[in-house]
């Protein structure tokens, strides 16, 4: 009797995963891409400010700290930008000899750059979708598209205007103001 239970509960559970799995349909096809990518983004800069070791931003092996594990504040903490020496070269983790290696480089920036305007533009397109099933004009997505189109500015298009992902604004409080404000 008590297995009996068991299986039971067990086909029950698996059965509200199944419901779970059919709800996640109402997010949309963008939802679907968007969610996971803002959240590994998130996740890896909050892991990232916390606890990243230097980066050897100019590409002299002369490393620059932005975490807070290695003496900064709130303030001036900051996902120090990709090395120099990497250019403007798609760096993934797989792509480094180590996971030592790629976060001396920098690698956590890329990461999380290109995940959050990937996700960011996956925003813009759920609002496109949601307003299309609800029959309304996508103004929202359109006015929306200015500060995506900002973002990729600021994150992508200067980078490679400039030549190397070590030129991107560091991700911080006083990385911004440094890089809005050069002197």
């Amino acid at each position: 009797m008590f297995h009996r239970f068991i299986l039971k509960s067990n086909r029950l559970l698996a059965a509200n995963r199944c419901v779970l799995v059919a709800a996640l349909g109402d997010i949309g096809w963008f939802g679907v891409l968007m969610i996971p990518t803002l959240l590994t983004a998130t996740s890896v800069f909050i892991i990232a400010f916390i606890a990243a070791p230097p980066v050897d931003i100019d590409g002299i092996r002369e490393p620059v700290s932005g975490s807070l594990l290695y003496g900064n504040n709130i303030i001036s903490g900051a996902i120090i930008p990709t090395s120099a020496a990497i250019g403007l070269h798609f760096y993934p983790i797989w792509e480094a000899a180590s996971v030592d290696e790629w976060l001396y480089n920098g690698g956590p920036y890329e990461l999380i750059v290109l995940h959050f305007l990937l996700g960011v533009a996956c925003y813009m397109g759920r609002e496109w979708e949601l307003s299309f099933r609800l029959g309304m004009r996508p103004w929202i997505a359109v006015a929306y598209s200015a500060p995506v189109a900002a973002a990729t500015a600021v994150f992508l298009i200067y980078p490679i205007g400039q030549g190397s992902f070590s030129d991107g604004m560091p991700l911080g409080i006083s990385g911004t103001l440094n890089f809005m404000i050069p002197g």
